[in-house]
């Protein structure tokens, strides 16, 4: 990991000028840092960084152009999912020495959709402190910029990636009433947008958010079935972050309202897909909804 002289300790440089950092209290700080444009890193991000006895990092490749572009010295482990248990002590054991550790993800918020939570869950069971220090974000950045509700948001990270499980978590999500947050490979954006319109609603508002804060940053908006045609047949780069909007608001159904669907579906289907499209077209329960199919299949009233 390399050899911090006592001239080098706590130091970053910010614009070519040179900073010594505060002391940092016992703890694991949690250090957001840019997902894209450098420039975005926050001076309690370096200061974090700089006074820290070491820095756990997924990639020490990835990390290392960070401290490098702003003058950091501090000693960098690689700490991600093949090796944690491995590390995980060394960690536990410089905070139980009384030295500072800040977790960092290979660009972002550590433990979205990472399994940094599993070091914290350690950390708070031995006794220490975690601090976080925020900053940019994928998902925040993508949903303010989107144009999509902001009020009720549900971060779903990355979608199963065979057919079946991914369908059922769509099926899952399809009645939320929140802005959908998904991250997604650039392979496979085409497929799962054309699968969210099938299972989440063709109308609904999306935004196809790309390589946020980088140069070639774009946003592709438009109904689930646009963007899935928009985007059907090419060949897609960089970092992806799906949102849809919420579902429509759909009047309450009436009863009689209800039965006249179900005799309709039930004319040339069978009772569950009955079901299931009038619980979809109407809103309600889909267990309701076939309970009371069943009662008018039967002949009941």
């Amino acid at each position: 990991m390399g050899t911090v002289t006592a001239a080098d300790k706590n130091r970053y440089s910010l614009s070519e000028h040179a900073f010594s950092a505060p002391n940092l209290e016992p703890a694991l700080y949690i250090v957001s840092t840019p997902i894209g444009n450098l420039g975005d890193i926050t001076v309690r991000a370096l200061e974090t960084l700089a006074a820290s006895a070491l820095i756990a990092c997924e990639d020490t490749r990835v990390t290392a152009t960070l401290t490098q572009k702003f003058g950091l010295k501090t000693p960098l482990l690689a700490y991600h999912e093949h090796n944690a248990e491995k590390q995980r002590p060394r960690i536990l054991a410089e905070l139980d020495a009384g030295g500072a550790v800040a977790l960092v993800s290979d660009a972002g918020t550590p433990l979205v959709s990472d399994p940094g939570y599993r070091l914290v869950h350690a950390v708070l069971a031995g006794g220490h402190k975690v601090i976080p220090i925020p900053g940019a974000s994928a998902p925040l950045s993508g949903l303010v910029a989107s144009g999509l509700p902001s009020d009720t948001v549900l971060f779903a990270g990355f979608l199963p990636q065979k057919g079946g499980p991914k369908t059922k978590r769509l099926e899952e999500l399809a009645g939320v009433r929140a802005t959908l947050i998904f991250f997604e490979s650039p392979h496979r954006t085409a497929a799962t947008l054309e699968l969210m319109a099938k299972v989440l609603g063709e109308g609904r508002d999306a935004v196809v958010a790309r390589e946020l804060t980088k140069r070639f940053e774009t946003f592709e908006r438009g109904s689930l079935v646009e963007l899935a045609g928009r985007f059907e047949g090419t060949q897609v780069k960089g970092e992806i972050v799906i949102l849809v909007g919420p579902p429509e608001e759909k009047p309450e159904a009436k009863a009689s309202d209800l039965d006249a669907l179900l005799i309709e579906a039930l004319g040339d289907m069978p009772v569950s897909a009955a079901a299931k499209k009038v619980a979809k077209a109407t809103g309600l329960d889909r267990n309701d909804v076939y309970k009371r199919a069943l009662d008018l299949k039967s002949g009941g009233t």
